[in-house]
């Protein structure tokens, strides 16, 4: 076996490049590009040791993909707001930390709809498009609304899970490339069931608060040869070793012919990554 590279991780880096999704695993100071990988043996080995994605500290137990409890209980990136943004404390004076709600949270925001196994809706930072669609795994995402900050697109989101789902299925997810959707009528389709709820969310924070979007739908290809028939996950808690033929990528799993394992749930892990050589 030949060893490619060896380090804590974090969950894959992406690009899209002509409407493709590219990979690349970070391992401490090395990135394995992944792409060219694809229908070659590739293994995993857990080493043993986790390390917070945050204070480098050593762990015998990661929270929230990647931190150490300390860290998940303090920092303001680990609160249940960041799940559920229509939670959002900072206007109340109880963030975490404020200066790095007002960096990441009080900041504009996307609302969209995307496709991963069927529509749903979402919100992400600007600056996270198309890198939070791509690690959800969709094949097609429209951005519908531009607001001001993380708590008004998460009183724009909670309006349209009213009707819409706003969880990815992430076995359905692998399981195959969904059938395109029309995602401009479902916009309508929603924008006119919500019309009036979010004329409220405007008297509340100014017109300019929320702002409908005519954005074109983004189409994402996934490096994916095939799916599996049936979705079975690596647990590198119980068994340290992933390994097999790899098939594809897709969000922030990697697809093998012996099941598939989500990196970002591994954040922190020292892995080694090494091929037949």
């Amino acid at each position: 076996m030949a060893v490619l590279g060896s380090g804590n991780a974090r969950k894959m880096r992406t690009q899209l490049v002509d409407g493709v999704a590219h990979y690349r695993l970070p391992l401490g100071e090395t990135e394995i590009a992944l792409n060219d990988r694809i229908g070659s043996f590739l293994k995993l080995t857990f080493e043993g040791e986790i390390n917070c994605v945050h204070c480098d500290r050593k762990t015998r137990k990661s929270f929230n993909q990647g931190y150490c409890y300390p860290c998940f209980q303090r920092l303001a990136q680990c609160d249940s707001c960041i799940v559920s943004p229509e939670k959002c404390h900072y206007f109340e004076g109880t963030c975490r930390e404020p200066e790095w709600g007002e960096t990441h949270c009080m900041i504009d925001h996307i609302v969209y709809l995307s496709n991963t196994s069927k529509v749903k809706v979402g919100i992400t930072r600007g600056s996270q498009v198309p890198t939070r669609w791509i690690d959800q795994g969709a094949v097609q995402a429209l951005p519908i609304f531009r607001v001001s900050n993380r708590l008004q697109s998460g009183l724009v989101e909670s309006l349209f899970k009213q009707h819409v789902a706003d969880k990815t299925s992430w076995q359905a997810m692998l399981k195959n490339r969904p059938e395109p959707m029309d995602l401009y009528a479902e916009r309508d389709r929603l924008s006119a069931e919500c019309a009036a709820d979010i004329a409220h969310l405007r008297e509340r924070f100014g017109e300019d608060a929320i702002e409908p979007l005519t954005a074109e739908d983004v189409h994402i290809t996934f490096p994916v040869e095939q799916y599996p028939a049936k979705v079975k996950a690596f647990n590198l808690d119980k068994s340290p070793t992933a390994e097999g033929t790899l098939q594809g990528i897709k969000g922030q799993y990697l697809i093998f012919d012996t099941g598939v394992i989500n990196i970002r749930k591994y954040g922190g892990y020292k892995l080694t990554v090494s091929d037949e050589g």
